[in-house]
């Protein structure tokens, strides 16, 4: 069959019905040397990576992008709270004690007078400071011990599966009343170790059940025939292969962990006043809700639309890592 006729400024490419399309000689020679791979595959079928996989996908949720739109938003008000709400949290006048909405206070005020949109704004800060901080120390502390377990087994494996056994009996609230409630400082810090303390196992037996999977692959053992050490094997093939489960459990607990915070203060054993919180909010303003409802709504709606934005997050992020709904 003769080849199609060639020019130097452009190129004819057949379009499979019989006509021609004209390219330019650039793209022509760059669909010759890229040649597209079937679904599932890059450039030149390079196959891609679960995570950029997960990552399209994730580009494509509605669940994701709205839920991530909240997320950046609380953490612009948690990080900078004066760009939106230019009153002072802690300056109240009980003359204005249950009023409701004004000008320059859309959310009117509490029993004590205090503008409740500022407070709400600046509540945002520690309820995202405990949930971020926590998530972390417990991600870590977890995966490490868990990946640990998973991977060495034995003695090591049994008294950690007995350790978690006693954290997971106990309750989490009353755990929190008894241990914080000898706490004298007003800080973050004391809840963020109760949290982590107590949130651990959660973490360890996923990483644990993740590790032992993973090492069971073909890369793992051509990797341990071949003299890779354990440092290397864990770094290098059996932690970037388990660290999902991790992720989306961790994610998913950051909007609980939230939560619990505002549960302790609300009992009186998380924060404590002055410092700004959801929960010390809701607490005080739960005496008045027949004649200053509005007081209790606005920092109880915005603690559900952030639990609800975090739990939202993780579902999308699990549904997007996981192979099985593919």
């Amino acid at each position: 069959m003769p080849e199609p006729p060639y020019e130097h400024d452009g190129a004819i490419a057949g379009t499979g019905f019989g006509g021609s399309m004209d390219l330019a000689t650039s793209e022509a020679e760059t669909l010759e040397r890229t040649p597209a791979g079937p679904e599932g595959t890059g450039p030149a079928g390079k196959p891609r990576s679960l995570w950029s996989d997960a990552w399209r996908d994730l580009r494509r949720n509605p669940v994701f992008i709205v839920s991530g739109l909240i997320i950046l938003f609380l953490v612009f008000i948690s990080l900078w709270p004066s760009a939106i709400a230019s009153g002072n949290p802690l300056s109240c006048d009980l003359a204005k004690a249950q009023e409701g909405s004004q000008p320059g206070h859309p959310f009117g005020f509490d029993g004590q007078g205090c503008d409740v949109y500022t407070r709400t704004v600046y509540g945002a800060r520690k309820s995202v400071t405990v949930g971020v901080c926590a998530t972390v120390g417990v991600a870590l502390l977890g995966s490490v011990l868990g990946g640990l377990a998973g991977f060495f087994g034995g003695a090591w494996d049994s008294v950690l599966s007995r350790i978690t056994d006693v954290f997971f009996a106990i309750p989490v609230v009353l755990g929190g009343l008894v241990l914080l409630s000898v706490v004298t400082s007003n800080t973050v810090w004391p809840v963020i170790g109760f949290m982590v303390l107590l949130g651990w196992p959660q973490i360890s037996r996923i990483a644990r059940g993740s590790v032992i999977t993973a090492k069971q692959n073909d890369y793992v053992q051509a990797a341990r025939a071949l003299g890779a050490s354990n440092s290397r094997m864990l770094l290098r093939h059996i932690a970037p292969n388990a660290v999902a489960p991790v992720i989306v459990v961790a994610t998913i607990a950051l909007g609980t962990y939230i939560a619990l915070e505002a549960t302790l203060s609300y009992l009186g054993v998380g924060l404590k006043p002055p410092s700004v919180s959801w929960g010390i909010d809701i607490s005080a303003a739960s005496p008045y809700i027949r004649n200053a409802p509005h007081a209790l709504l606005w920092p109880s709606g915005a603690l559900a639309v952030t639990v609800l934005a975090f739990i939202m997050l993780g579902d999308a992020v699990r549904d997007a890592l996981d192979p099985k709904l593919r």
